[in-house]
């Protein structure tokens, strides 16, 4: 049975995946029970009633009456599951309090409908693809929910990434950890993290999952001829993701604009909205298929376009019709985690949200790859494309003329800044340039002094 101190937690973080509230019993009592089957469904969570959306206790009273029909409609969940209503006092006021186990026995089944639970919401699959997918799942069991026997909690979690998650879930820093872990529904049995948890919370969740990383490629081209920078991300999931934002940063135009006169805080505007990547890259984290132990998330800049693949293609409880409206996780637990930071924002909006911020900034809309592995492809502006076009050609055209001061320096090694000006229709202060260049790449180096002495080829 959950303590005042457990209620009061979940009340600071707010509902959640694993968490509901109601203001008093619904006139369908049936709602309660689907609630309760979509956290048998799942992993489990706690469902109070006698609280508002605000998250404010204003207590309920249940009579007899009102209870016997509560635990006559969690009877008609089948499998048979093992919960009961209880009636806690908090502040002074009655609340009611259903804990529900992770069902054994999955899929839980209410009226010969299935109901899910995604993110902090719950779900009724109403399709042939939702059910099948929600049953290959069930068999081979959601990733997120599998027990990671290996990792030891009190010695490997990041506790600097706790802190930051308690501030940004409204969590207070004194609560105990243990006591979060046990709210959030992270252990798989007694001390024994999920995979998920250790996903989110552990320092090094790369040694236990080795797959579970993320890696950023920037291309000198449209192709994936020339590698210009190959990075790797490991940590947890928010480390990666903030890892990953960071060197997109560093590869595409962002420029800044001062607010208040020069005194205000700085405003980045991306070349593509930066939106766009929050969405794309916490999605790839939440949906990735991390059974599949030979892929990696990708985030890939080329000159025209930006490129983020996670293993998984769009899962088939999703119809074509309904992509971009409707969301199913292979990860709920890691999904609803992201959802606890609001890192995520109303389920199956994310879509929608990406081609409406790609629309804003005048650029073409999102592509989506949904076979096998699942792409999004963001299109750079053509500016910024015709600027790298620019760029490599002028580099092309600077690789030209060193390779030509070259020959003219093995054919004559006490050739002059003014001869070799003349010999190839530069400035003098042009062929200082490049001679500076190929003095600092190491190609050449100046024997002796200005007058009288010579060049000397060292690499070429």
């Amino acid at each position: 049975m959950l303590t005042q101190e457990d209620i009061q937690l979940l009340l600071s973080a707010g509902e959640g995946y694993n968490a509901e509230f109601k203001v008093a019993v619904p006139t369908k009592v049936k709602e309660l029970a689907a609630e309760i089957c979509a956290f048998a469904n799942a992993a489990g969570g706690v469902l109070l009633i006698g609280v508002d959306d605000n998250n404010q206790i204003i207590g309920v009273q249940i009579d007899n009456a009102k209870r016997s029909a509560i635990q006559n409609s969690m009877n008609d969940i089948t499998p048979s599951l093992h919960c009961s209503l209880e009636l806690v006092v908090v502040e002074g006021k009655t609340i009611g309090v259903i804990s529900v186990p992770s069902g054994q026995n999955k899929p839980y089944v209410l009226s010969g409908a299935i109901y899910v639970r995604i993110g902090p919401n719950t779900q009724k699959l109403t399709t042939a693809e939702q059910m099948r997918d929600f049953f290959q799942q069930s068999d081979r069991i959601y990733f997120d929910e599998v027990a990671c026997r290996q990792f030891v909690p009190n010695t490997m979690i990041d506790e600097d990434f706790l802190l930051i998650f308690k501030g940004e879930s409204h969590l207070s820093t004194a609560v105990p950890n243990t006591q979060v872990f046990n709210s959030l529904k992270l252990y798989a049995e007694e001390n024994i993290f999920k995979n998920g948890a250790v996903l989110f919370f552990g320092k090094s969740p790369e040694v236990f999952l080795e797959k579970a990383i993320v890696r950023c490629i920037a291309f000198g081209g449209n192709d994936k001829r020339y590698i210009i920078d190959d990075k790797v991300f490991t940590g947890n999931l928010y480390n990666q993701y903030m890892q990953a934002m960071q060197w997109l940063r560093g590869k595409l135009d962002v420029r800044y604009d001062i607010e208040g006169q020069g005194s205000g805080p700085r405003k980045e505007h991306w070349e593509i909205p930066e939106t766009a990547f929050k969405e794309v890259i916490i999605n790839a984290l939440s949906h990735r298929d991390y059974y599949d132990k030979g892929a990696v998330i990708h985030v890939e800049v080329f000159h025209d376009r930006v490129e983020i693949s996670n293993p998984g293609g769009l899962v088939s409880a999703i119809p074509a019709a309904d992509f971009g409206r409707r969301s199913h996780s292979r990860n709920p637990l890691i999904f609803g985690l992201f959802a606890r930071m609001h890192l995520v924002e109303q389920i199956g909006s994310g879509i929608r949200r990406i081609k409406q911020v790609m629309k804003d900034a005048d650029l073409p809309p999102p592509q989506f790859k949904k076979k096998g592995i699942f792409v999004v492809v963001l299109k750079r502006p053509e500016k910024i494309t015709t600027q790298k076009a620019s760029e490599k050609t002028r580099e092309k055209t600077r690789e030209k003329t060193r390779e030509k001061i070259i020959k003219a320096i093995k054919e004559n090694n006490q050739v002059t800044a003014e001869m070799l000006a003349e010999l190839l229709g530069l400035t003098i202060k042009g062929i200082e340039y490049h001679l500076q260049k190929l003095k600092t790449s190491q190609t050449i180096e100046r024997v002796g002094p200005d007058k009288g002495g010579y060049w000397r080829i060292i690499n070429t």
